[in-house]
């Protein structure tokens, strides 16, 4: 692109971006209540469901799902908490169309299997819905994440993706440092996602998690659809968990940017080790070939020059951990050891100081505010955050902290890193979501005090 088309290009960007916040009410006076609908009761919808019933704030007004367990547990936990029972949409696949177009909605949460995200997100926000919470992750395809991100534009609307991690409270207070510059100039990072999915990939069917080897329709939750994901794609299937927190610390998208990636992938083998051990090799499934690797590394190069290191590792028997590293100029974090050292400040040279000291002390003032409020949230309290971040950028009428172009750029790892593996982990140009905006906007994320 010659220098007349990138400013051409980046002039467009900027009044499609302007004209959001125009049309979004900008920073008009916060409304009192948010009238909310939830797409997806499953045992993540219930969590969200759960935290939503808690606030005075929200009045939800519907939800949608056709599973029928999930949405008889789902009542249990509207009728538990004394609310008013929401209208239900259910009997067909495409009874969430007829909430999104219900009148009234502020905004809906979306917490169905991946590949509903893009045609559920696009939907609501062809309906008219403003404020779209979804979970990770965006879309399948690369094109996927182009047409949320044409489609939020077009409707001058906010898409979030509901990354916890990035609200976790470690994270935070490291967070806190690299913006007080504890670290110095960031170099290096690291993150992903290394957690033990086995039992959540496979059950008999009938009861929760850790029982039995099927999958698909003999599923439940999860093993009903996100196995499949692991049969027939070998890339970073997950990498949101690891990214999000990182690309806050370097600002992406906010005067910084992936530039490029490459991906390799391992053999596959604990997926059907796990098969064979549970039920034998003469199960039907014990035959299938898993198409992913059991370990995936991908590296991303940055705009700025540092490097990033993401990890998927899923299949295999390991203690949980993401993984996470940031190091600098003056020093680093490693979240698998807990320990944080900072040149010429921590207690001896070249030994780590236990990370906890250095993470109370930076306390991340989010936290702060509201560790009362996260008590019994899910995941540590991180839930809660991410819910609170959505519904109080509803109520202000303002931008979410994260948004469509943060959600895009993380997800569409995935995407790029089966490309990359493909054609034998070929290096692969990164898109730039913002249209060269990522070189004016500053950065938002969990820089006011209340959300």
């Amino acid at each position: 692109m010659n220098r007349k088309e990138f400013v051409k290009t980046a002039g467009l960007a900027a009044a499609s971006l302007a004209l959001m916040h125009a049309k979004s009410g900008f920073g008009q006076p916060a409304e009192p209540r948010v009238r909310l609908g939830i797409i997806g009761v499953g045992l993540r919808g219930q969590s969200h469901l759960q935290i939503l019933l808690q606030r005075s704030d929200v009045d939800l007004v519907a939800i949608a799902d056709i599973n029928d367990v999930m949405l008889t547990a789902a009542k249990g936990i509207i009728q538990k908490a004394g609310r008013k029972m929401p209208e239900i949409y259910t009997g067909h696949a495409d009874a969430w169309k007829r909430l999104v177009e219900r009148k009234g909605l502020d905004a809906v949460i979306i917490a169905t299997p991946w590949e509903l995200h893009r045609p559920m997100i696009i939907g609501a926000l062809d309906a008219g819905v403003r404020y779209i919470g979804s979970e990770v992750i965006l879309g399948i395809t690369l094109q996927d994440h182009w047409d949320v991100v044409k489609a939020t534009e077009k409707h001058s609307a906010h898409v979030m993706m509901l990354e916890n991690v990035c609200y976790r409270r470690d994270v935070m207070a490291i967070l806190n440092m690299v913006r007080q510059g504890l670290f110095g100039e960031l170099i290096h990072l690291q993150g992903g996602y290394q957690h033990d999915l086995r039992e959540v990939k496979f059950n008999d069917g009938v009861h929760p998690y850790g029982h039995g080897v099927e999958f698909g329709e003999k599923g439940f939750s999860e093993a009903g659809w996100r196995t499949d994901h692991s049969v027939h794609r070998n890339g970073d299937l997950y990498p949101t968990h690891g990214i999000g927190p990182v690309a806050h610390f370097i600002n992406i998208n906010r005067g910084n940017r992936f530039v490029s990636l490459n991906s390799f992938a391992s053999k596959s083998r604990g997926l059907h080790n796990h098969i064979v051990k549970q039920a034998g090799d003469s199960h039907p499934n014990a035959k299938i070939k898993f198409k992913l690797g059991d370990v995936v590394t991908t590296h991303i190069n940055c705009a700025n020059g540092e490097t990033i290191l993401l990890e998927h590792d899923t299949n295999l028997p390991r203690p949980y951990s993401l993984g996470f590293r940031v190091q600098g100029t003056e020093g680093i974090w490693m979240d698998v050891n807990k320990g944080i050292y900072i040149q010429e400040k921590s207690a001896k040279p070249h030994q780590w100081d236990p990370a906890e000291t250095w993470l109370t002390k930076y306390d991340h003032p989010l936290w702060a505010r509201w560790s009362k409020e996260s008590e019994g949230a899910g995941h540590g309290g991180m839930d809660f955050f991410v819910v609170h971040a959505f519904i109080e950028s509803v109520k202000r009428n303002l931008p979410t902290p994260m948004d469509v172009y943060d959600a895009a750029a993380w997800s569409a790892i995935t995407p790029l890193s089966e490309q990359s593996i493909e054609l034998g982990n070929e290096t692969v140009g990164f898109p730039d979501f913002t249209s060269g905006q990522w070189m004016y906007r500053k950065p938002v994320f969990a820089l006011d005090a209340d959300y």
